[in-house]
């Protein structure tokens, strides 16, 4: 049951989102000006990290574009609820769980997606990575955008105007692109940095990323890669989950 009812609710917003170009191709624009006006400003330099600029800027990006779109998907249950959308589905017998995951695979599929369309450009500009490291890119996408969509659907629930929900996202989502290196490794900087880095789950993604891109698969920064995205994805449906249920969506 909770397998057929998250298709049907996969299957209505996968249909919304193939009327509207806009959202699919509008999502990738910051992404690929930074890759089109700020990748070629590294190309050459020392950046302390294994792998050339594009190998190190690239991985960041996929991880940027999943960050400030998941992070921002909440804005769609704040119309629903306005329009009475999300009052119309309360009294269906769909799972609760499957409201949820319907959407956020939708995300996980549009971001991916997306995602696809970063690394092809990137191609064309010079980028150079291992077809696996580049699907290991595309699964920590997948994850980063399960685990942020859920939290930004939970954070939905719980306000009722897009003037609370986008402030309180954008608190947290530029803290989290400065602090986990997404532009530049955070060796870079002064070392208190790099230490207040590792307090930010998002600087293990960008880090095993990274390793991917350059064939380096069976490393630390992999494992905790891994162990962070599945344990930050797990968290984050529960939360979400328990949202739902509470507010009855």
């Amino acid at each position: 049951m909770l397998i057929h009812d998250t298709s049907l609710i996969f299957g209505r917003y996968v249909r919304q989102t193939l009327r509207s170009r806009f959202q699919i191709f509008f999502g990738i624009l910051m992404p690929l000006l930074y890759l089109f006006f700020f990748g070629p400003l590294l190309t050459g330099l020392p950046l302390g990290s294994t792998g050339d600029s594009w190998q190190v800027l690239v991985p960041g990006l996929l991880l940027q574009l999943a960050l400030f779109g998941a992070s921002f998907t909440g804005f769609a249950v704040i119309i629903e609820q306005s329009t009475g959308v999300v009052e119309r589905m309360r009294v269906t017998p769909v799972s609760r769980l499957a409201l949820l995951l319907g959407r956020v695979l939708r995300d996980a599929l549009l971001f991916m997606f997306q995602a696809v369309l970063l690394v092809l450009a990137a191609l064309a500009m010079g980028l150079r990575a291992p077809l696996p490291g580049v699907l290991v890119g595309f699964g920590f996408v997948g994850l980063l955008t399960v685990s942020l969509a859920s939290l930004s659907y939970a954070l939905a629930m719980k306000v009722r105007t897009p003037q609370e929900f986008g402030p309180v996202i954008n608190s947290l989502t530029m803290p989290a692109m400065l602090l986990s290196g997404l532009m530049l490794p955070m060796t870079l900087g002064p070392a208190w940095l790099d230490v207040l880095s590792h307090f930010t789950p998002f600087r293990y993604l960008v880090d095993a990323v990274r390793d991917a891109y350059v064939g380096s698969y069976a490393t630390a920064h992999m494992l905790y890669g891994v162990a962070v995205a599945l344990a930050f994805a797990l968290l984050a449906v529960t939360v979400g989950t328990r949202v739902f249920r509470r507010a009855g969506a």
